[in-house]
């Protein structure tokens, strides 16, 4: 097979949960188990690095990667979904496995491939874990997919593990409550490794504290000990100093993800380097300024508040539940706008009605959907929307409704788009 032969393999022959979704979640880590012992456990041979959470653990992995590429470490990165290319999951030093490779591990391991039959998502865990042995990596970040205890990520045994936040997503496989999301998220913290929570909740705190005790594992709450200062934002930075119990720790940090969320994820990122710099890790702050001023060049990343034009300005984001459109709002409120014009399409199995509460009456609607099996039809999620009095017209593609949105814009009008990671991803 060749590369394009290799995913179509990967894509119609395995369940993909960004295709079918909660089917194809498998609960348990025995195949994951199976596949990495057959291939020796290649994540046993270099330093890993666990990050979950609700959100932001991308832009968290992104960052945390970025430090520590600059620090002078050959640096893995294993994320997901990806946007463009199935490759994007899976980088050394920012850059993109190879498609040899991708062709190569498929090849070699299709026997055993069809032997356990496991999912989309475990074997590109594999993959990654085999990767990021043959280049030798001296550390790897390492993203949860979904959740956190049955995550087929969660047979590393990491330096430190890192949870963003908790909120109401997923619920349908992780639970209906904070409380249970978070027990699920905190199946990351293990045997005496520290473990960092970027934001407090008092309904998710005692489960954290809970599974730290239990595991013998110093826990970290980011906020308490680290805020943000002095914050100004421009077109193409995010400028700010980080202050440690009130005193001068970094002064004018420049982010080069410029959503305002990333104040928090930047939290959660210095407090992580701190505790790295504990345990060994040599980062110079010369590293952190650096990196962080250059993620996106760095690491690939895309789709976070992320400029695609001007004169209109076009503007996308990936965040998908309440919590993120939350954020998404706050950022176009704070963005200069004559009128906003809404490129949105989402999943089924989403809270629709609780972002569709949250999104702005004044502004004009384009509904569409993603091309996937998951994707919500534009005309049902137009009929949800007019309850909101959201008002707009339906497309059948996501790149007809941009095309739309771009025609009747003005110059000095904001096109956002966004609802899914798949609409972002289609656009991109």
């Amino acid at each position: 097979m060749n590369y394009t032969q290799t995913l179509d393999y990967l894509y119609s022959r395995l369940p993909m949960f960004t295709r079918v979704g909660a089917s194809a979640f498998k609960k348990d880590l025995d195949n994951t188990i199976a596949l990495c012992n057959a291939l020796k456990n290649p994540q046993k041979k270099y330093k890993t690095i666990h990050i979950g959470g609700t959100n932001g653990k991308g832009s968290t992995s992104h960052m945390l990667a970025a430090i520590l590429q600059k620090a002078g470490y050959k640096t893995g990165l294993y994320t997901s979904p990806h946007l463009k290319d199935f490759r994007e999951r899976i980088r050394v030093n920012g850059k993109m496995v190879s498609k040899g490779f991708v062709i190569d591990f498929v090849k070699a391991q299709q026997q055993l491939i069809n032997k356990i039959e496991p999912s989309f998502f475990e074997v590109t865990v594999g993959m990654a874990f085999s990767y990021f042995e043959q280049e030798k990596v001296d550390v790897a970040v390492i993203e949860v997919g979904l959740g956190g205890r049955l995550d087929s990520t969660n047979i590393i045994h990491p330096d430190l593990s890192v949870i963003t936040n908790i909120s109401l997503d997923h619920t349908n496989m992780l639970g209906n409550t904070f409380e249970e999301i978070a027990f699920e998220k905190a199946g990351i913290i293990k045997l005496k490794t520290p473990a960092i929570i970027g934001e407090r909740h008092p309904k998710t705190d005692p489960v954290f504290i809970k599974k730290s005790k239990e595991q013998n594992s110093s826990l970290f709450f980011a906020e308490d000990e680290l805020s943000v200062a002095n914050v100004e934002k421009k077109i193409n930075t995010l400028q700010l100093d980080i202050l440690q119990k009130s005193q001068l720790l970094l002064k004018e940090l420049q982010l080069d993800l410029t959503g305002t969320y990333q104040l928090k994820n930047v939290l959660t990122v210095i407090k992580t380097v701190l505790e790295l710099r504990k345990i060994g890790y040599q980062i110079p702050d010369k590293a952190i300024y650096q990196a962080l001023k250059n993620v996106k060049k760095l690491t690939g990343l895309q789709g976070r508040w992320q400029i695609l034009s001007k004169n209109p300005l076009v503007i996308c984001d990936t965040g998908h539940n309440k919590a993120g459109i939350s954020e998404v709002v706050q950022n176009i409120n704070q963005t200069p706008h004559q009128h906003l014009h809404v490129v949105i399409g989402m999943v089924k199995d989403k809270d629709i009605s609780a972002v569709l509460a949250l999104l702005p009456q004044n502004a004009s609607y384009y509904f569409c959907q993603p091309q996937l099996e998951r994707a919500l039809p534009a005309n049902e999620l137009a009929k949800q929307a007019a309850t909101y009095q959201l008002k707009g017209n339906l497309f059948n593609t996501v790149k007809e409704a941009l095309a739309s949105a771009k025609e009747n814009a003005k110059l000095t009008d904001l096109i956002f788009i966004g609802g899914s990671t798949f609409v972002v991803a289609e656009i991109l």
